[in-house]
């Protein structure tokens, strides 16, 4: 499978997660929210051919805050990053693999979740969105405008 050609001015931000979050920026506007299932990231980053990636990178966190109230829980807390880990290290192999400049952001990094209203105060966006669509569009917000040669 090929990928579109790049587009110079196409970034896409990515939450990923058993619901990942979408969002792409056309010319530092942010034109599309979407959430997919993890096995559909490789084809929505090969449609839309974008010139830079920004994904939220749970490897560049060394640990995870849970309160988890038993061993049990603290388990699946583990597996679920084990399986976010390894589609970070999917974007970042496929994103090499195509040529596209793919940079990770730190959970922390990326700041606090915004609820729907302060998210539309923030960027404008008028439409429905959902947690990890948002997360999305801020993991890439301060990257929106960036130059991509």
């Amino acid at each position: 499978m090929t990928a579109a050609p790049a587009s110079k001015s196409v970034t896409l931000g990515i939450d990923p997660g058993a619901n990942t979050g979408m969002a792409t920026f056309v010319a530092g506007q942010l034109v599309a929210l979407d959430t997919v299932e993890p096995q559909q990231i490789e084809r929505f980053i090969r449609a839309k051919g974008p010139a830079r990636v920004i994904f939220e990178d749970s490897r560049l966190q060394s640990h995870t805050w849970t309160n988890a109230p038993s061993r049990a829980a603290a388990a699946k807390m583990a597996r679920n990053v084990g399986q976010v880990d390894a589609w970070c290290n999917l974007i970042t192999a496929l994103c090499a693999e195509l040529n596209i400049p793919a940079h990770g952001i730190s959970p922390a990094g990326k700041g606090a979740k915004l609820d729907a209203e302060s998210f539309r105060k923030v960027t404008g966006w008028a439409g429905k969105t959902n947690e990890h669509a948002r997360d999305a569009a801020m993991v890439a917000w301060p990257y929106r405008g960036a130059r991509n040669v």
